[in-house]
């Protein structure tokens, strides 16, 4: 009767002989379909069974537990014999191995049923064995997959932290293992490609595809949006605004051509770039090659006052005064809390370090000014050193050297070309009914507190935000999010003599409404 029952079952199930059940196993291999899950679901309704898949230690990987005897399951995964059918009860037991990739131990398949196992249902579970083999070996190789990708991931932001604070050599070091020759270079463009929410997975993929996997891509661990890239090659560019051109609320920004050493710089002017391209049909633009305050000061002034302004910290450690100046520039460029997520270290330390170096120059990053004119010299810095991780330049204070009044800076602002220019960018302001020139203004002297500003102005907060978004485009410059271009603007009106110079020297402490501590 028994036989009889289980001839009625399975040929409900394998009507057309093998190839129908065959067929619907095979399907469980389709990419669409492939759940251990569910193929110890399939197999419990083709034999009317219960299944469970169970590691030597009784964990259950799939299916419902069932109670197994421990010395069979270990002869079992020891090898000693495949497979095992029994009897218990009137109930139908057969256990056959299945095997993991290493070093995982072996499985055990367990089916019970009603019913003796005939020919077919015996072949039924020895080829779903078989199929939960690849599925668990593709599992496996698929989670492999994934760790060295992210291995992968973390090397390329570790070389592009190194950049960041201008350690090449260790950067070129750890790239050689991986990527041979690609930061074989003295300069290099950086871009960073914004696209929408759930999609920077897919573009970082997409952008390492179209660089031909010759470029650093990574995943900005400061804006989730944002996948920054730095190639050497020139052609780089074009294939990118290709790649934006095909895919539909995604933006590019790109930066000058700057040495390695200046990654932080370039990546500054990426994002600067990414601000513009958001007003671009072609939703891409690169860094202008725009006049730049510092080209328009005499170069030996410029560096002397440099060299004095930062020379409180020359008696450091070599390691340590780079490692300060280095978070210094990328904590006035950005907040403490992005430039800590670029660097890889905590928004604390970065803070941290920036107070160092406020102290040592007594002064007070709360104030605009005085950031800008720090940002000057930290960038001047960098340009004019021979190598970013060597001490700092010597030379003479001589009328360079800023004493407490700042007059050093005023020597730097007074030159007829930059007053031109100062006066030229901030004019093109005064075409907007709405005095957006005086909302920026009093804005910038009011440590870019929008709060204080309208309070100065008689109007709502809201009001100066959005003077400050309209001036955005008319300058070209990103002002609320702060950086190079603000500090541009803020030189433009220490030039144009709309603001007082800053105090280098002083004794003032940062307050919690700087920028430095959002």
């Amino acid at each position: 009767m028994a036989g009889r029952a289980d001839g009625a079952r399975t040929g409900e199930r394998t009507t057309g002989g093998r190839r129908a059940w065959a067929a619907e196993l095979l399907d469980h291999l389709r990419p669409a379909g492939r759940d251990i899950g569910r193929v110890a679901a399939w197999l419990a309704g083709t034999l009317r069974a219960s299944v469970s898949l169970q590691d030597g230690d009784g964990g259950l990987l799939a299916g419902v537990r069932t109670p197994l005897d421990e010395t069979l399951v270990a002869q079992i995964t020891a090898g000693r014999i495949a497979s095992a059918a029994c009897e218990d009860r009137g109930r139908h037991l057969r256990l056959v191995r299945v095997d993991r990739p290493h070093p995982e131990p072996p499985a055990v398949l367990a089916v019970r049923s009603a019913a003796p196992f005939d020919r077919t249902a015996a072949d039924i579970v020895t080829h779903t064995a078989q199929v939960l083999e690849l599925l668990l070996a593709a599992d496996a190789s698929a989670t492999a997959g994934r760790r060295l990708r992210r291995a992968a991931a973390d090397l390329r932001l570790a070389i592009l932290q190194l950049l960041m604070v201008e350690d090449t050599v260790s950067a070129r070091r750890v790239a050689a293992g991986l990527w041979p020759g690609l930061l074989d270079t003295d300069a290099a463009h950086v871009y960073v490609v914004e696209s929408g929410p759930g999609q920077r997975d897919r573009l970082a993929e997409e952008c390492q595809e179209a660089t031909r996997e010759q470029a650093l891509v990574v995943r900005c661990p400061a804006e989730d949006a944002h996948v920054i890239v730095l190639t050497p090659h020139k052609t780089a560019g074009a294939a990118l605004r290709s790649l934006v051109g095909r895919r539909p609320g995604t933006y590019l920004g790109g930066s000058a051509r700057q040495s390695l050493a200046r990654t932080a710089t370039a990546y500054g002017q990426a994002v600067s770039a990414l601000a513009v391209a958001r007003f671009r049909p072609g939703r891409a633009a690169v860094h202008a090659e725009r006049t730049h305050p510092e080209r328009l000061m005499d170069p030996a002034v410029l560096r002397g006052w440099t060299a004095g302004l930062l020379r409180p910290l020359d008696p450091l450690p070599h390691h340590i005064r780079a490692e300060l100046l280095a978070t210094t520039r990328l904590g006035l460029e950005f907040t403490a809390v992005s430039a800590a997520k670029v660097l890889g270290v905590s928004r604390n330390t970065v803070r941290a370090r920036m107070d160092r170096v406020e102290d040592l120059l007594r002064t007070d990053f709360a104030d605009l000014t005085v950031r800008a004119a720090v940002h000057l010299a930290l960038n001047s810095r960098a340009v004019h050193e021979g190598h970013p991780l060597n001490g700092g330049e010597g030379g003479d204070g001589g009328h360079g050297g800023p004493g407490p009044s700042g007059t050093g800076l005023t020597d730097l602002l007074t030159g007829p070309a930059l007053r031109a220019w100062a006066d030229d960018l901030l004019g093109r302001l005064e075409q907007d009914t709405r005095d957006l020139r005086r909302t920026l203004r009093t804005w910038i002297a009011a440590g870019a507190h929008a709060e204080r500003a309208a309070r100065t102005l008689g109007v709502h907060a809201q009001t100066v935000r959005e003077h400050l978004r309209g001036a955005e485009p008319v300058l070209e410059r990103r002002l609320l999010a702060g950086g190079s271009d603000l500090y541009e603007v803020v030189l433009a009106h220490l030039a144009a003599g709309e603001l007082d110079p800053p105090v280098l020297g002083g004794t003032n402490r940062c307050s919690p409404d700087s920028p430095v501590h959002r």
